[in-house]
């Protein structure tokens, strides 16, 4: 089995997944960190450095080989999903959770947040709630279309990291007993 989560950055998928992972007996992978790991530089660099086009075919992949493992958890970053390719792979090969979170939460997540490609000029210029929010509202309406395609959407605004746990476990294994039934 593989599960793949999903949404946006900072929406808990690197926390949530080594928990999950551990609730249901799989292997866990951040496809960020093993980016980072094998280009020998930071998200934000390859960014810079190379460019996002670049980071997405590193990105695709990784993807596609990790998945050639059996029963692992893969963390995605969050504009992973986007790229049609990954999409109907993921599909094809496994089962994908959309970690749900809402903007006022992932505002207060991201204020500070240096590490982040997309939002660091933000942060480095100190610009204010209104501009966050925006550019927040503006990447989701991009890429809400390919979150909501996920097998399974768990809402994890203030939820204890436990619950939100628990609740992807009971539903993974509801949804293994349905498939095996059929």
């Amino acid at each position: 089995m593989i599960i793949y989560l999903t949404g946006f950055m900072t929406s808990g998928k690197s926390t949530v997944g080594p928990i999950l992972a551990n609730v249901l007996g799989l292997d866990f992978y951040d496809l960020d960190e093993e980016i980072v790991k094998r280009e020998g530089m930071s998200i934000v660099d390859i960014f810079e450095q190379k460019g996002e086009s670049y980071f997405r075919k590193v990105e695709t992949r990784l993807l596609k080989e990790i998945s050639n493992n059996d029963d692992v958890i893969i963390s995605l970053g969050g504009g992973t999903i986007t790229i049609d390719e990954n999409l109907k792979f993921m599909k094809e090969n496994g089962f994908i959770v959309y970690l749900k979170v809402d903007n006022e939460t992932l505002y207060r997540r991201l204020k500070n947040k240096t590490d982040r490609p997309l939002f660091k000029d933000l942060v480095m210029n100190e610009n204010g709630k209104e501009e966050f929010i925006k550019r927040i509202n503006n990447l989701l309406d991009k890429r809400s279309r390919y979150y909501e395609q996920a097998d399974l959407t768990i809402e994890c605004d203030s939820r204890p990291v436990g619950l939100t746990v628990d609740r992807i476990a009971q539903s993974i294994q509801r949804k293994i007993n349905e498939k095996n039934k059929h």
